[in-house]
C-alpha cells in the first residue's frame, strides 16, 4: 500500500481515535464518526485510502449488508479484507472502514443506492455488484427508475466489472452501461415495481423469472450463473448444494452473488462456498438472543419487499413482535405499510410497538389482523410465555432493539 500524506494519515488517525471513544463511550460503534471527523480534516480522503485497493461495491435496496458479509468472508481465503460490517453505507462509513485496516489490499464495502454514483466515481472501484431495486425511503431517495437512471449513468465508460441480477429489469437497466457485465439469475419475488420497462415504459410481459418487453427489444439477458432452489449454478453448468446457515430464499440469492464475485478474484467455488456456509448472523440480523426464559430471534425489514422476504423466514407457528419507527435513517414516511400484505399473520399472536405503532396498528386492523398494542418493546416481550418470539423490526427499532442486547453480532 503507497503510505498516505501527511494530512491524510493525521485525518485518519484522529478519526479512529473518535471511533474508539464512540465504542468506549456506549454512544455507537464508531462506524460513522470516525469518517466524519476524517472527512472534515481531508475532504478528499475516501480517494486516498481507496488507492491501490481493489474494491467491490455491493448496491441494492434490500441485502447490502449480508452479501457484502458473504463476499468478505469469501476474500478473507485470499487475503485482509476492509469492509463496513455493520452497515455504515455511505461515504463517512467507507472512511470508517477503510482507515480501521489501512493495509488490507481487498475491500468490500457496502454502499447505499442514492450514494453509488459518488463512491464509483471516487474510489474508482473494479467489481460493482448490483442486486435488486424496489421502493425504500421514497420521501429520501426519490423514484426508483431515477437510481437506476443515475447508475447507468455512473457506468457508462468506465473498467468497472459489474455483477447483477438480471431477474430484476430496473437492475437490467442501470447494469446496461457497463462495458462489463456478469449476469445472475437470484429471483425478484417481489415485481410490483417493475412492470413496465425502464427503457421505453412499455409491458412487461413476465413468466417465472423471465421477462421481456412487448414494445422494444429490451429483455432479461441470458445468466452465466443461476440460482436453483436450493444450489446455485455455475458458468460450467456445475450445481452446488449451498447449504447455508443463513435461512431464506434471499438469502441464497445473496449467496449466488457472491459465489459470482469471488469468481472475479481467482477464487473458485469450491474454496469460497465453505466460508460462505460459516456465516450465521449479520450485525444482529438472524441473531436468537435470550431474555427470561424467552427465545427471540431478530429479523430487519425496512420496505414492501423486506418484509415479505421476513414473513418468508418467520416461524407461523410462534408469537411474532413487529417494531416500527420513522425516523431519519428509515424515511419519515410510513405509507409504504400499505403496500405489505400482512394477512398472512392471521391466527399468530401479533404484538405491535416502535415509535409508529400507531400507523401500523390501522394498518392491521384493516388488514383485520388481530394485534394487541405496546408501549415499548419490553412490554411486547413481557407479554410472551417462556418459548421462541419472532421479532420483525424496521431499521432503527432494529438497531434500538440490538443495543438492548449489547449489539448482538
Amino acid at each position: 500500500m503507497t503510505q498516505l500524506p501527511l494530512r491524510a494519515q493525521l485525518a485518519t488517525a484522529l478519526g479512529r481515535t473518535a471511533a474508539t471513544l464512540s465504542r468506549v463511550t456506549g454512544r455507537g460503534d464508531g462506524s460513522v464518526i470516525g469518517g466524519r471527523v476524517g472527512l472534515m480534516l481531508e475532504p478528499d480522503l475516501l480517494r486516498k485510502l481507496a488507492a491501490d485497493r481493489k474494491l467491490v461495491l455491493v448496491s441494492a435496496t434490500n441485502g447490502k449488508t449480508t452479501t457484502t458479509r458473504l463476499i468478505t468472508s469469501a476474500l478473507q481465503e485470499v487475503g485482509e479484507v476492509a469492509t463496513n460490517a455493520f452497515g455504515a453505507n455511505m461515504p463517512a462509513g467507507h472512511v470508517s472502514a477503510l482507515s480501521q485496516a489501512k493495509q488490507a489490499p481487498l475491500a468490500v464495502l457496502e454502499v447505499d443506492e442514492k450514494y453509488l454514483p459518488e463512491v464509483l466515481d471516487t474510489t474508482g472501484a473494479s467489481v460493482v455488484c448490483l442486486m435488486n431495486l424496489s421502493r425504500d425511503q421514497m420521501d429520501r431517495a426519490a423514484e426508483i427508475w431515477l437510481l437506476a437512471q443515475k447508475w447507468q449513468r455512473a457506468l457508462t465508460g468506465t473498467d468497472t466489472h459489474v455483477i447483477a441480477n438480471c431477474d430484476d429489469p430496473l437492475v437490467t437497466w442501470g447494469a446496461s452501461t457497463a462495458t462489463r457485465v456478469t449476469w445472475v439469475s437470484c429471483g425478484q419475488p417481489w415485481k410490483e415495481d417493475s412492470w413496465c420497462c425502464p427503457r421505453c415504459g412499455g409491458p412487461l410481459d413476465r413468466k417465472g423469472d423471465d421477462w421481456a418487453c412487448r414494445e422494444c427489444s429490451f429483455r432479461r439477458p441470458e445468466p452465466a450463473w443461476v440460482l436453483d432452489d436450493d444450489a446455485v449454478i455455475d458458468p460450467r453448468r456445475q450445481r452446488w448444494v449451498l447449504d447455508l446457515q443463513l435461512p431464506g430464499r434471499a438469502n441464497r440469492a445473496n449467496a449466488a452473488i457472491a459465489l459470482a464475485t469471488a469468481e472475479t478474484f481467482g477464487l473458485p467455488v469450491e474454496r469460497a462456498l465453505p466460508r460462505l456456509r460459516e456465516v450465521r448472523s449479520v450485525a444482529g440480523r438472524y441473531t436468537t438472543v435470550e431474555r427470561d426464559g424467552r427465545s427471540l430471534r431478530l429479523l430487519l425489514a425496512k420496505n414492501p419487499a423486506g418484509w415479505l422476504e421476513a414473513f418468508e423466514v418467520s416461524d407461523a407457528g410462534l408469537p411474532i413482535i413487529l417494531s416500527v419507527n420513522a425516523q431519519g435513517p428509515d424515511g419519515r414516511d410510513t405509507s409504504w405499510l400499505w403496500d405489505v400484505d400482512y394477512r398472512i399473520l392471521r391466527g399468530r399472536p401479533v404484538y405491535v410497538t416502535g415509535e409508529r405503532r400507531l400507523d401500523l396498528a390501522l394498518r392491521l386492523h384493516v388488514a383485520e389482523v388481530p394485534f394487541q398494542l405496546c408501549e415499548t418493546f419490553d412490554d411486547a416481550v413481557v407479554r410472551q410465555a417462556p418459548g421462541g418470539i419472532d421479532v420483525i423490526a424496521n431499521y432503527t427499532a432494529f438497531q434500538q432493539i440490538r443495543a438492548e442486547f449489547g449489539r448482538a453480532v
